[in-house]
C-alpha cells in the first residue's frame, strides 16, 4: 500500500515539474519576442547638396539618412584619389531630405574632394553614399551669368521745313532733307545657359517582394539550448526518482520478508 502511494506521489511530482518547466519556457520565448525592436523607417543614405562642381565658403549638407534599426550617421571628406577621411558632421536622429550638417570649405586647400555619408545601424553594419569631384575654389570668385544687353533698332526720322513766302518773285529754294543715320551695332550672341545637374527624378523599379532584414537566429538558438537543457534535467530527475523508488521498494520488500520470517 505504501509503495503504491509513493509511486503516485512521484508521478504527480514529475508531471507538475514538467508543466512548470513548459510554462516557464513559453514565458521566456514570448519575452524575447516582445523585447525585439520594431523595425521602422526606411533604408536610405543620400547626399543631395552639394553635387559635383565648384563650392566656396560655408555650405549646407542636404540629404537623407534613415534605417529601420538606425543608430547614427556620420559625414566625412577626403581628397580625390586617396582615402584620407576627415570628420565633417554627424547626427543621432534620422533625417529625410533635410540638413545633415554644414561644411566650412575654407579650412581645406583648393582642390577636388569627395564626400561620404555613412548610416550606421544598431548591429554595427552601415549603408554609404558618396559625392565625387566636389571642387573647393575659395581663391577665385565663382563665375556668374552676366545678363546680355538688348539693343532695339530705331527708325530713321525725316524732317522738312515749311516754305517761307517772300515778297520777291524769286521762287523758293528747296530745303535739304536732314537724315539721321543709325549706327550699326553688333548683336551680341546669347550664351547657352548651363543646365543644372541634380539627382535623377526618374522612378526606380522597386521589387514587390518584401525584403526581410535584421533577422537574427540567436533567440532561436538560445531557446533550443534552454529546451535541451530542461529536457536533460527532466530525464535526470525522472531517473533519480526511479532509482529512489527502487530503493524504497527494496526496503519495503525486505521488511515484509523479515516480518514473515518472524
Amino acid at each position: 500500500m505504501l509503495a503504491k502511494r509513493l509511486n503516485v506521489y512521484i508521478k504527480v511530482t514529475v508531471f507538475l515539474l514538467i508543466a512548470i518547466t513548459l510554462i516557464w519556457w513559453g514565458l521566456v520565448i514570448n519575452t524575447d519576442a516582445l523585447a525585439a525592436p520594431v523595425a521602422q523607417g526606411q533604408d536610405i543614405a543620400a547626399i543631395n547638396t552639394p553635387t559635383s562642381g565648384p563650392v566656396q565658403g560655408r555650405i549646407q549638407l542636404i540629404g537623407s539618412a534613415d534605417h529601420p534599426t538606425f543608430e547614427f550617421y556620420v559625414i566625412d571628406v577626403s581628397p580625390e584619389g586617396i582615402d584620407g577621411w576627415q570628420f565633417l558632421a554627424d547626427g543621432r536622429s534620422p533625417v529625410i531630405n533635410g540638413a545633415l550638417g554644414s561644411w566650412d570649405t575654407t579650412t581645406l586647400p583648393d582642390g577636388a574632394y569627395k564626400l561620404r555619408l555613412r548610416v550606421v545601424r544598431i548591429d554595427g553594419n552601415y549603408s554609404e553614399a558618396f559625392v565625387q569631384q566636389v571642387l573647393v575654389n575659395n581663391s577665385q570668385p565663382l563665375p556668374t551669368n552676366t545678363p546680355s544687353l538688348l539693343i532695339t533698332p530705331t527708325t530713321t526720322a525725316e524732317f522738312s521745313l515749311p516754305d517761307i513766302p517772300t515778297a520777291t518773285s524769286v521762287p523758293p529754294t528747296p530745303t535739304p532733307e536732314v537724315t539721321i543715320e543709325q549706327p550699326i551695332v553688333d548683336t551680341p550672341t546669347p550664351r547657352p545657359s548651363e543646365t543644372p545637374t541634380g539627382p535623377s527624378l526618374e522612378p526606380t523599379e522597386q521589387s514587390i517582394i518584401p525584403k526581410i532584414t535584421n533577422f537574427s537566429t540567436v533567440p532561436l538558438i538560445d531557446a533550443f539550448l534552454y529546451g535541451a537543457g530542461l529536457m536533460l534535467g527532466l530525464f535526470l530527475l525522472f531517473g533519480f526518482f526511479s532509482a529512489l523508488r527502487m530503493v524504497i521498494q527494496g526496503f519495503i520488500d525486505r521488511r515484509k520478508k523479515r516480518k514473515y520470517r518472524s
